[in-house]
């Protein structure tokens, strides 16, 4: 137990540069309260005491605003930061090294029994707003894009972004001295949108450009033209 919260507000330092002491964090974090509450709740699932279980659920949701499910399993150094609004669902499964960020929903689709909510892999970050519904499978090394919403499953070394989630592959994650090392540099995320748009703008300026060359040229050649026609013109007088 006491190396479970050693670890736990370990990996609080190591990810948040505003934690300050182990103080702090133990009496001030909303989201090291929710896990630790979690870890509780979830033994007593586990033991098919469900009430129990449910009920500090309940009481943790009411004082972290952090909604997780007893039943959800997860992994070892999760993480999430400021937390408010935190939806994690029943069959919700969640790897090693994941950092969610407030507003996340790991939700589920319809009312079908059994596996409904995402697994989610190891070392992988959920920024801001980002919803991952449904019985899918979000692999190792992901970021998901603040705002997006993700319906499909995701592959390793992926990112993803808007609304419906697109998937921008990218190099693996980083590794120094053979630790894996994560990667919370959540608002450095590609646009394929932006991308497009600008595209089209480009294309534009070069039609614009090329539609001004052909209006210069003819100019240029009119004073030839209005020769030639006049010289017909004085032709078909003279035929006349």
């Amino acid at each position: 137990m006491f190396k479970t919260l050693k670890e736990e507000i370990q990996v609080i330092f190591e990810r948040d540069p505003a934690a300050r002491s182990v103080w702090e964090v133990i009496f001030c974090y909303p989201g090291f309260h929710a896990i630790i509450n979690h870890r509780i709740a979830h033994w007593f699932y586990r033991h098919r005491m469900f009430f129990i279980a449910r009920l500090i659920s309940h009481i943790s949701r009411f004082f972290t605003g952090i909604e997780i499910h007893p039943g959800a399993k997860i992994g070892r150094k999760f993480f999430i930061d400021h937390g408010m609004g935190v939806v994690i669902g029943e069959t919700a499964e969640i790897g090693d090294n994941v950092t969610l960020y407030q507003g996340v929903t790991l939700g589920g689709t319809g009312k079908e029994k059994g596996k409904r909510h995402p697994t989610i892999g190891n070392n992988v970050v959920i920024s801001a707003g980002a919803k991952v519904l449904g019985s899918i499978t979000i692999g190792d090394n992901v970021k998901i894009g603040g705002g997006s919403v993700v319906l499909k499953s995701v592959p390793d070394n992926c990112t993803v972004v808007g609304v419906p989630g697109r998937i921008v592959v990218r190099d693996g994650a980083k590794v120094t001295d053979g630790k894996m090392e994560v990667d919370l540099e959540h608002h450095l995320l590609p646009d394929p949108i932006a991308d497009t748009l600008t595209a089209m703008q480009e294309r534009i300026n070069e039609l614009e450009r090329r539609l001004e060359e052909l209006m210069r040229k003819e100019l240029e050649d009119a004073p030839l033209q209005y020769s030639q026609r006049a010289k017909r013109r004085a032709k078909n007088i003279e035929t006349a």
